[in-house]
């Protein structure tokens, strides 16, 4: 553990009063990193004017903002999944335009998220299957995105073996490819039960209803098997690719 004050009051001493003076600066150090809770140089950042550590919530969508620009570009199908995320947590207007706020902060890279997660491991399970769900949302994990998961598993106490088995619950199933963002029109429209000449709100209505349906996270919690959350997930994907390509050819907003 790094204790910033220490090591400032240590420094500090030393330059004034040499070693007896290193002694008392970095004994001094050791009781303001104590009161105010410093266990590294991000918190000592913070607590000289920094951006506030963010909420659960926040944490989350600048984790999954983070992931969505890994490979250098969100796609139609990382916004939905960030959507589908904000449905599943029951966010209200206000918090979700402050996970909209953190999902873009979260693409910029900027922000350190070590010390926030390592405060967050009773909720890595939930954060954790987010994240891998942003992962396979375009039907394959790349190496940046792998990395990234590895890492923060790895913050939030989880070792490898046992972030690659929570992935492999949320990965399409081999014997059925996802259809293609950039496919068949009709072939979207078959999926989600609508036809050319519907409404918009209807189309709208069909997509979030069988989303709903289809959301793993209900059938986990309902204890299904994790080939039916498997098939669950790769459904969903196909949903969030239909309904992109549908308002695309729509210009439905």
């Amino acid at each position: 553990m790094l204790w910033p004050a220490t090591m400032l009051g240590a420094a500090a001493g030393l330059a004034l009063a040499s070693i007896p003076g290193a002694l008392l600066g970095g004994l001094l150090g050791q009781v303001l990193d104590r009161r105010l809770r410093l266990h590294g140089w991000d918190n000592l950042r913070e607590r000289l004017g920094g951006r506030a550590a963010p909420s659960d919530d926040d944490l989350l969508f600048l984790m999954l903002g983070r992931l969505a620009k890994s490979d250098g570009r969100v796609v139609q199908s990382h916004i939905q999944q960030a959507r589908s995320e904000m449905q599943r947590l029951g966010l209200d207007a206000a918090a979700q335009r402050r996970a909209i706020e953190a999902f873009a902060r979260g693409k910029t890279g900027r922000d350190n998220l070590r010390t926030p997660l390592q405060r967050q491991r009773e909720l890595a399970d939930a954060m954790l299957r987010a994240c891998w769900r942003m992962a396979w949302v375009d039907g394959r994990v790349s190496a940046s995105e792998h990395e990234l998961i590895l890492l923060w598993g790895k913050w939030l106490g989880w070792d490898s073996t046992r972030l690659d088995s929570l992935g492999e619950e949320y990965a399409p199933r081999r014997s059925q490819q996802p259809a293609p963002a950039g496919g068949s029109y009709q072939e979207a429209l078959r999926l989600l039960g609508v036809n050319e000449g519907s409404e918009p709100e209807q189309i709208k209505r069909a997509y979030r209803r069988l989303l709903s349906r289809h959301h793993p996270d209900k059938l986990a919690g309902s204890g299904a098997s994790p080939e039916r959350i498997r098939e669950a997930t790769d459904t969903t994907r196909q949903l969030h690719q239909a309904y992109a390509l549908i308002r695309q050819r729509r210009g439905i907003r």
